[in-house]
């Protein structure tokens, strides 16, 4: 039942770019041909669900440099089973950030995203699903603490990165804002 969800979802679901119109096909074809493609123990990869976390009052994005790969990034995780990606991008956010108080500003796909994940710690490399979707904080007193997931959080009010996924979630972001 899950799987029909996302695959209605990703349908519904306009790539913003020639790499994001390659990456729903890659993830439509995934989940048409994996039934447990939610889950980390597959080899060849799995889906996970992220977030373009926005500040309470919409004028910042947190980003946190992870500690494994070394670079700036939107939070998210594994799905470790579960089917509900934006349940699954809110469980990620609030551990991540150390944030309560995080809604989601709506159920469809933000932005989506398959890469490559390296090898690490002899978990051999394997393919990331990632779908992402968009959620503010929603109390302006909450502190953010740094997960073991995290070397840094920040709270951001533009974007200086070259990754190509960071730079096109900030312009879409900029234009929901407008």
């Amino acid at each position: 039942m899950l799987r029909k969800n996302l695959i209605e979802k990703l349908e519904r679901y306009y790539p913003e770019d020639e790499i994001e119109k390659v990456d729903k096909e890659k993830m439509l074809e995934f989940l048409s041909v994996c039934e447990n493609c939610f889950e980390r123990s597959l080899p060849v990869g799995h889906f996970t669900g992220s977030c373009w976390l926005e500040s309470y009052d919409g004028a910042k994005f947190l980003l946190g440099e992870h500690k494994k790969m070394k670079f700036w990034a939107q939070l998210g995780g594994h799905a470790d089973g579960d089917g509900d990606l934006v349940r699954v991008a809110l469980k990620e956010a609030h551990e991540e950030s150390g944030l309560k108080d995080i809604v989601p500003l709506s159920g469809e796909i933000f932005d989506i995203g398959v890469h490559l994940t390296p090898e690490y710690k002899g978990i051999p490399a394997h393919y990331h699903f990632d779908v992402r979707f968009l959620l503010r904080a929603t109390n302006e007193n909450e502190k953010l603490q740094i997960s073991d997931e995290s070397d840094d959080l920040r709270w951001f009010e533009t974007l200086s990165s070259d990754n190509r996924s960071l730079k096109r979630m900030y312009k879409k972001w900029i234009k929901l804002r407008r």
